[in-house]
């Protein structure tokens, strides 16, 4: 009689506690797992932050019920430390559980860089300073500097990083934007330059890089490159000198008043087409992909001369006096 008591008083005893039990665990399975309102709110994960003080700090601005569900359920997962520092905004709608994954995987907010083909080195560093949450740690640096910085102290900047969209986490530092960039241009020169067409007449990849820094600025529409490539190879390998305008006004550099004028012409520097035979001494924006292939790769044409249409296309000439007759047709208006 006393043995059936006690069992009868032991069932109930369990089934007292596993109630709450099971309270809580549904509790953890509705915390972990409904949907959370967060807005555009934007939470940071700073340097050292642990799992707790950010489950507090969400807590705190509302956005968990409480703030130990999302530290058990990563002690669950084995995931408590792996937090990933950064900025965070969460999509509305998301469940603890899937901002615990968020912030493990280092879904941070990222920035837009945009580095744009054909632009100087100059226009490029005004970006650089510009762009937001960048670490600027290069703002006073000479070009020298920065470039002594990168590993490169011997090296002319211009038309050294590749003009692409680059993305990054709040603190990146414009020195890691740069380096990324630097060497993304390396790369693609080096494979454009072992795939080049034989006879070239460029010693090296660094010749084909000042190449395409011309043919970029030169090009008002991108299927026309090769073509453009084709006109400067022709006259590089009849010792023709270039004649390009976009050399004589980056050797004008602050002279220039956005007005080119014939005397322009004729004042000499390094970077003159029109007074001096050959490529200039180093490339004069930042090219693209298309126009380094271009300048690797251009076209086959017997055509020595170009002048735009002023629409962004050109007309190509094989002799001096087609070229006068589309140059009194279209830019002198005859």
């Amino acid at each position: 009689m006393h043995s059936v008591i006690n069992n009868k008083f032991a069932r109930m005893g369990m089934a007292a506690v596993a109630l709450p039990a099971a309270g809580f665990i549904g509790y953890l399975l509705w915390a972990w797992h409904h949907a959370l309102e967060l807005g555009e709110d934007i939470f940071v994960v700073q340097p050292g932050t642990s799992l707790r003080a950010f489950s507090r700090q969400l807590h705190e601005k509302g956005v968990l019920p409480d703030s130990k569900s999302l530290v058990w359920l990563a002690y669950l997962k084995g995931q408590s430390r792996h937090l990933k520092v950064g900025e965070y905004r969460f999509a509305s709608g998301i469940s603890a559980s899937g901002l615990l994954q968020q912030v493990i995987e280092g879904g941070v907010i990222e920035y837009r860089l945009v580095l744009i083909e054909g632009w100087t080195f100059q226009q490029m560093r005004q970006a650089l300073a510009q762009a937001p949450k960048l670490n600027q740690s290069l703002a006073r640096a000479s070009d020298k500097e920065l470039m002594t910085r990168l590993g490169q102290p011997r090296l002319f900047p211009e038309g050294r990083f590749f003009p692409d969209t680059y993305l990054y986490p709040a603190g990146t530092s414009d020195l890691a934007i740069l380096r990324t960039a630097f060497e993304k241009m390396r790369r693609r020169l080096e494979q454009e330059w072992d795939a080049r067409e034989p006879g070239l007449p460029l010693k090296d990849a660094d010749e084909a890089l000042v190449l395409a820094s011309i043919i970029e600025k030169e090009t008002g529409l991108a299927s026309e490159r090769p073509l453009i490539a084709g006109v400067f190879i022709n006259r590089l390998r009849k010792r023709m000198r270039l004649q390009t305008d976009p050399t004589v006004i980056y050797g004008l550099g602050q002279k220039f008043d956005g007005n080119l004028r014939r005397r322009d012409l004729h004042h000499d520097t390094p970077y003159n087409t029109y007074t001096r035979h050959g490529l200039p001494p180093t490339p004069i924006a930042m090219p693209s992909g298309e126009a380094i292939r271009a300048a690797l790769h251009p076209a086959q044409t017997r055509a020595l001369y170009f002048v735009s249409r002023g629409d962004g296309s050109h007309v190509f000439s094989e002799t001096l006096e087609e070229h006068n007759r589309a140059v009194a047709k279209y830019q002198l208006g005859r």
